[in-house]
């Protein structure tokens, strides 16, 4: 089993897959599109990441105002999360992605990545962030 991390903005989604045995979250890469209405083919290649690497769970970043609250993004993102299911018939959790865009780019900049070229990552390494905190709560608070 494997477990797929979104990272949905307006214009991106990143991708993150889990190894196997459900431990750690590797990025895969970057879906970009012309505009914000235009997901068909966002989620062609997102079905086709689900058949090539047998996903059976899909976790996407839930983007909360630091105070708790929702906003469009989150409403956007619901509707994002109702068409995955429709498509793919698995199941979608919403992860609290507060502070992952920070902490990539943090990550970047330790890592030695030129600012210019950060904005080529930090979707893809948001959602190993994502997707790496869900793998680490349910690796703590599943029955064994």
């Amino acid at each position: 089993m494997r477990i797929l991390g979104l990272d949905f903005g307006s214009k991106t989604v990143g991708l993150a897959v889990s190894d196997e045995l459900l431990l750690t979250a590797q990025g895969l890469e970057i879906i970009r599109r012309q505009s914000p209405n235009k997901l068909r083919q966002t989620l062609a290649r997102i079905e086709a990441i689900i058949a090539e690497y047998q996903v059976e769970c899909i976790v996407l970043g839930y983007p909360k105002n630091m105070n708790n609250t929702e906003g469009e993004r989150c409403e956007k993102t619901k509707e994002f999360k109702e068409m995955l299911e429709r498509r793919t018939g698995l199941e979608v959790i919403l992860w609290d992605e507060r502070l992952t865009t920070v902490s990539a780019d943090k990550h970047m900049m330790e890592s030695g990545i030129r600012r210019e070229d950060r904005k080529k990552y930090v979707d893809e390494i948001a959602a190993v962030f994502i997707l790496q905190g869900y793998l680490d709560y349910r690796s703590m608070h599943v029955e064994k």
